[in-house]
């Protein structure tokens, strides 16, 4: 449904495109000193009851890409509560949209993908990250949640404190959180900016992220 959305935008622009033409080309005609009063008036008449038709025929167009992405959204969500019940979560939503939302937010090209990492310590201390995606520049690190509470964000702060001891590796690269969830009530998303997190859930496109404009992720 997303290329149907984007196939609509085109169109609209292309109408948009024409009438721009059109009164170009009218203003022009309409100017000419070869064509009569009756006719320039004529084709004046003819331009406005286009116009008023191209009008209605993108303010349909607008509500129909406004109902397919409500469908597209629906369905996501749907998808995501699925997910959730069989426990895939990470790998049917979140991992498929880490490196692009990377690569558009962070500038940064995503190159290493890693779901459910898990290590276990000599002194016997485990850890497991849900998904962790390395750029040139800086590290990753996601945490998922079907709903996300303000003491997730907590807890990922502590994991990413942890992160190092259990992955010496990346010790060279700076670390960026990245939480996930079928849906972030606005508080949580506050609070979770105030930690320097992105935050992601159900879109248009399986995860979108929810930050502000211009939100700048922390690095750790």
């Amino acid at each position: 449904m997303a290329a149907v959305i984007e196939r609509i935008d085109s169109l609209e622009q292309t109408v948009q495109d024409f009438v721009r033409n059109a009164d170009v080309q009218f203003n022009r005609l309409y100017n000419s000193q070869l064509q009569t009063e009756a006719e320039l008036r004529l084709f004046k008449d003819e331009m406005r009851v286009f116009k008023d038709e191209m009008r209605v025929f993108k303010d349909e167009m607008r509500d129909f890409k406004d109902e397919t992405r409500r469908q597209l959204r629906e369905m996501n969500k749907k998808w995501g509560e699925l997910s959730n019940k069989l426990g895939t979560l990470v790998e049917d939503l979140v991992a498929p949209s880490l490196p692009r939302i990377i690569e558009e937010r962070l500038n940064e090209p995503a190159y290493d993908l890693m779901v459910r990492l898990k290590r276990r310590l000599p002194d016997g201390r485990v850890k497991e990250f849900d998904a962790l995606v390395v750029t040139p520049d800086c590290v990753c690190l996601n945490s998922t949640k079907a709903t996300l509470r303000s003491g997730d964000v907590d807890g990922f702060v502590a994991d990413i404190a942890e992160f190092r001891t259990f992955f010496p590796e990346h010790d060279a690269l700076p670390l960026v959180g990245i939480l996930a969830s079928l849906s972030v009530e606005k508080n949580v998303l506050t609070y979770a900016e105030k930690q320097g997190f992105l935050v992601l859930a159900v879109g248009d496109e399986l995860m979108e992220v929810k930050n502000r404009p211009g939100f700048e992720p922390r690095r750790w």
